[in-house]
């Protein structure tokens, strides 16, 4: 093998946990020293994370560790959300990272906030970010072995071709429909009713009577017109804003401030559609990347072993179409994915998403394709 994952989680977050991380998925791999290790930390790590780091470039004799403190992380072989843990990818053979390479390969993206205005149109990037509470004053991110003093990192997944995907998880509620009155990032009206009341009345019976008690698991979905909204999600010409709270005054609070003028459709996420929308995404996928060598997987703390109810099934569709193929990924507040179908240097953030990449080993001219 060229690339290897492991979990290891203990009672403290010391260094020794991450080394012995590093150790395992060398002794997986083959290998007695890496081309590469992306780690990524839980949060308890957050106050001494460059000792931890020193430790894992010095295990795996390599200077290449990139990654970041997440909520929570997870492997092929589990996860962890509630104690501290570390999962780290060691990369050998034919496989390293290294700095951003001009090209249309996608770049592995993390940041410890939101998406950096400028990454929104330089190249294309995936990945994700975690923006919560660590005790610590600024966010915890690492490349090149070192703390990254902009709290983002950036890293090619060299000798790689990576095909990016994206499943919403969300099941459209209608059409689009135009907004009317807005007062900040409360959403007044839209198509000749109020907020509150428009939602209620495109929402499933049985949900109607509580609609301030399912607001976690409905979203507006922002579009760039009144087109057809399946065609603007399938393209990744949307984006979702969650619903914070409904007003007396019928009105709706949003993450983002939305203009008059501007489309929005409704739309709700459960567990069964969810996991349905993962698996045809990864079914796509998978008929452009047949034999993929690792995969890497972002994920929102809000989809997750949480949502499913003490599962994982986004982690699992992936491991049972792939079966033992070395996976590592986190669970964030913000995920990063390509804004369309074959466009070039257009990237989103995305939340309540998970992103997925097969990676594999470049042997032919590169090919990026984008599934949302």
């Amino acid at each position: 093998m060229t690339v290897a994952t492991a979990l290891v989680s203990g009672n403290d977050s010391l260094p020794q946990l991450a080394e012995e991380a590093v150790h395992q998925a060398m002794a997986k791999a083959g290998l007695t020293h890496a081309n590469g290790v992306l780690l990524f930390l839980t949060p308890e790590f957050a106050r001494h994370a460059q000792p931890t780091i020193t430790a894992v470039a010095r295990a795996a004799q390599c200077t290449q560790v990139a990654g970041g403190i997440a909520s929570g992380v997870f492997t092929e072989t589990g996860w962890v959300v509630d104690r501290p843990a570390a999962a780290v990818m060691v990369f050998g053979g034919g496989l390293s990272l290294g700095h951003p390479e001009a090209g249309d390969q996608p770049v592995l993206s993390y940041a410890g906030g939101r998406l950096p205005p400028d990454w929104s149109v330089s190249g294309t990037r995936f990945g994700g970010s975690f923006a919560g509470n660590v005790g610590f004053p600024d966010a915890v991110v690492w490349q090149q072995s070192r703390l990254a003093e902009q709290h983002c990192c950036s890293v090619q997944l060299l000798g790689a071709n990576v095909e990016v995907g994206v499943s919403s998880g969300l099941q459209l509620l209608g059409e689009p429909l135009r907004v009317e009155r807005s007062d900040g990032y409360d959403l007044e009206r839209l198509g000749g009713q109020t907020a509150l009341k428009s939602l209620a009345r495109i929402l499933p019976l049985e949900l109607r009577q509580n609609v301030t008690q399912q607001l976690h698991h409905l979203s507006a979905v922002l579009l760039d017109s009144d087109t057809n909204a399946k065609e603007a999600m399938a393209e990744g010409r949307y984006r979702p804003l969650a619903i914070i709270a409904a007003n007396t005054d019928n009105s709706l609070t949003l993450t983002e401030h939305v203009a008059p003028g501007q489309f929005l459709a409704w739309a709700i996420r459960q567990p069964l559609a969810a996991e349905a929308d993962m698996r045809q995404m990864i079914d796509l996928l998978a008929g452009t990347a047949a034999k993929p060598t690792c995969a890497l997987m972002f994920s929102c703390i809000g989809r997750g072993p949480y949502f499913y109810s003490g599962e994982d099934r986004d982690r699992d569709v992936l491991c049972e179409r792939f079966p033992g193929l070395p996976v590592l990924g986190t669970y964030g507040t913000g995920q990063f994915a390509p804004t369309t179908t074959g466009a070039h240097g257009l990237n989103r953030q995305l939340q309540n998403a998970v992103v997925t990449a097969l990676v594999s080993k470049r042997l032919k001219e590169a090919h990026v394709q984008s599934i949302t």
